[in-house]
């Protein structure tokens, strides 16, 4: 029972004891008081009456004239007149009164008795006759029952009132205690929250200033980790000079676009290399060279737009990894590149541009690294032996002609959505000290082509975001995970597009779909990339819809953006899925076990489950285990499967 329950209950009976004494001695006082009145009354009436009765002692028929008289104007029981000497019974008048307004019960609860009163009818010195008067208690009760009833109502209107003073002040007082449940609540869902106004009741003022230098430390301590997650992040895969990534974190992006069956597609590589850097250096200096190269840095930023990954390999030399891009966008790519270089040199915002070539490659699932950067190099030995323009081709990869591949894509997805012809698969994500306890699984989207083959993941949804069907294939991957789940118990993990988040018709969709199936809550998890999600507030907004229907969120392929964990710290995420870039040859590779493990404590300071994606081997399982991971993912647990 909560402390304002028990706080309720204790004023409650409070005030029932007093009410109950406060009543109980009124009606006592009152009946006290009615028992005297009755006394005063019956003597008053026989004084009255012997007093009346002398001068007429010896008329019989007068006397009784005056009993009546008396009798009938009073309550009484009854009024005798009576000779002292014989006892001999002169005049009697007795009787009910006819009624009263207090009910019977409650005549019998006060129990008043009637009062006798006496007197003498003197006839000169001799006593002629005794009158006895008896007062009848109706009278007294029904001046009782009215005095009961308003102290009645009194006392229950005051005590309610008390009471209800004594709750409004109360929930006042114990305000600070909902706030720290609050701030309790906000802790497990890696909240942090601080009481800003002190209370001023001093016991409460010390608990909840004790709390808020706690909420203090866990936050510096979380902002500490993460400060330190991201400068190994920044130290390993990020140029110090223009900001984008370094060649480590370059090729291990390409390695996934190659290698990794559910990112593995086709697309275009460019190598933009600016000549005699070392030249630049000696006649403009360090510092004009170092601008120049930023300058180019930017430029690259405003045209990719974040939906390229760059990176800046060594010197002049810079890369952009382009996948799902078609030969017509590659070409338009470089030659908004070139404008941009020139742009440079007419704005004046640098000088000191030198010449500088662009090549470009095309790139599939399988495709050797060494060869794709031998074919680049052989790009922009073309490009510098000609004129114009200053970027060249050079196609390790035959891609088909780029109108008809788009229109056979076009008409395959549009019928495999219309249709619903997507298989799910499923991968298994185990628990890293007890690969038997599977935490969910997984589940990823197979496309069924006419022929009744299966396309994976990666070669159809660069098409998919090109037509603007992201939102499209949620839908249908939704649907079809719900009606999987309500089949099996296991518990699943799906993810959702940006454009389902941005489109606010889908977004509805959405919650519409999920609010009818709140039952399969516990068992679904929507994730969402790192590299798609929405504004914070957008984001906040998701959160807090999905735990009110009983869904959970998670972030998959998280890395790149470590810096954003402070803001990720509040939405009560279920997990992170670290990106398999990052886990990759981690048992060799002693900067990336310490940037996990950095990140690690990080999510650890605020109870957030950290599972690693892509685990292939081993050596990186052992790595990962000893360090405490929540959870891991890869085809060395499990092999991405229809469910059986």
């Amino acid at each position: 029972m909560s402390l304002f329950k028990q706080l309720f209950i204790a004023i409650c009976m409070l005030m029932l004891v007093n009410f109950t004494g406060s009543f109980l001695v009124s009606v006592e006082s009152s009946r006290e008081q009615q028992v005297n009145q009755l006394r005063a009354h019956a003597q008053d009436a026989a004084t009255a009456l012997g007093l009346s009765l002398s001068p007429h002692v010896n008329d019989t028929a007068m006397i009784e004239l005056m009993v009546s008289s008396i009798f009938d104007s009073g309550y009484f029981e009854s009024i005798r007149v009576t000779d002292p000497a014989t006892g001999e019974l002169l005049v009697e008048r007795s009787g009910v009164p006819v009624s009263g307004e207090a009910p019977q019960w409650f005549a019998q609860l006060v129990d008043l008795e009637a009062a006798q009163g006496d007197a003498i009818v003197s006839d000169g010195w001799r006593q002629a006759a005794q009158v006895q008067v008896i007062s009848h208690p109706l009278f007294a009760v029904s001046k009782l029952w009215q005095s009961t009833l308003g102290n009645l109502l009194w006392l229950t209107l005051s005590g309610v009132l008390c009471i209800a003073l004594g709750v409004l002040l109360l929930k006042r007082q114990l305000r600070p205690l909902d706030y720290m449940v609050d701030q309790s609540n906000a802790i497990a869902r890696r909240e942090f929250l601080s009481l800003p106004e002190l209370p001023k009741t001093p016991e409460f003022r010390r608990v909840v200033n004790a709390m808020n230098q706690m909420v203090g430390k866990l936050k510096a301590l979380f902002a500490e980790e993460a400060a330190r997650s991201e400068m190994l992040r920044a130290e390993a895969y990020q140029d110090s000079l223009t900001g984008l990534a370094n060649r480590r974190y370059f090729d291990l992006q390409l390695h996934a676009r190659l290698n990794v069956e559910e990112q593995a597609c086709s697309g275009y590589l460019l190598l933009l290399r600016v000549n005699d850097l070392s030249g630049l250096n000696q006649r403009f200096g360090g510092q004009r060279t170092d601008q120049l190269l930023v300058s180019i840095a930017e430029q690259l930023q405003l045209i990719s737009q974040g939906r390229f990954v760059l990176a800046r390999n060594r010197g002049g030399e810079f890369a952009l990894l382009a996948p799902g891009l078609a030969r017509s966008d590659a070409q338009q790519l470089a030659e908004q590149l070139e404008q941009s270089l020139h742009s440079l040199q007419q704005t004046g915002a640098s000088d000191c541009l030198p010449v500088a070539h662009i090549g470009l490659t095309s790139f599939a699932p399988g495709a050797a690294e060494d060869e794709l950067y031998r074919a680049l190099d052989a790009a922009l030995a073309l490009a510098a032996s000609q004129a114009q323009p200053s970027w060249a081709f050079n196609e390790l990869v035959e891609q088909s002609l780029a109108v008809d591949e788009g229109q056979s894509w076009y008409n395959l997805l549009d019928q495999v959505l219309e249709q619903g012809r997507i298989q799910l698969f499923f991968q298994p994500v185990v628990a890293a000290d007890e690969p038997a306890r599977v935490l969910h699984h997984k589940v990823l989207a197979r496309v069924i082509d006419e022929q009744g083959g299966v396309i994976p993941a990666g070669r159809f949804l660069p098409w998919v975001e090109r037509f603007g069907w992201a939102a499209r294939l949620d839908r249908v991957m939704l649907g079809l995970v719900l009606t999987q789940l309500q089949s099996h118990s296991a518990a699943v993990a799906l993810s959702l597009s940006g454009s389902t988040l941005r489109e606010s018709q889908a977004l509805a969709a959405l919650y519409a779909q999920l609010q009818q199936h709140r039952h399969l809550g516990p068992r679904l998890t929507l994730e969402l990339d790192e590299d798609q999600l929405p504004d914070q507030a957008v984001l906040e907004s998701l959160t807090q819809r999905l735990r009110s229907l009983g869904f959970g969120l998670g972030l998959q392929h998280f890395g790149g953006r470590f810096s954003m964990i402070g803001n990720l710290a509040k939405l009560g995420l279920g997990y992170l899925k670290v990106d398999g870039s990052y886990i990759r040859d981690i048992d060799q590779e002693n900067d990336k076990r310490l940037f996990i493990e950095a990140m690690q404590r990080a999510a650890n300071s605020i109870d957030l489950p950290l599972i690693a994606e892509r685990v292939e081997t081993e050596g990186e399982w052992q790595v990962l285990r000893a360090m405490g991971i929540n959870g891991v993912q890869g085809r060395l647990f499990g092999e991405p499967g229809p469910w059986r």
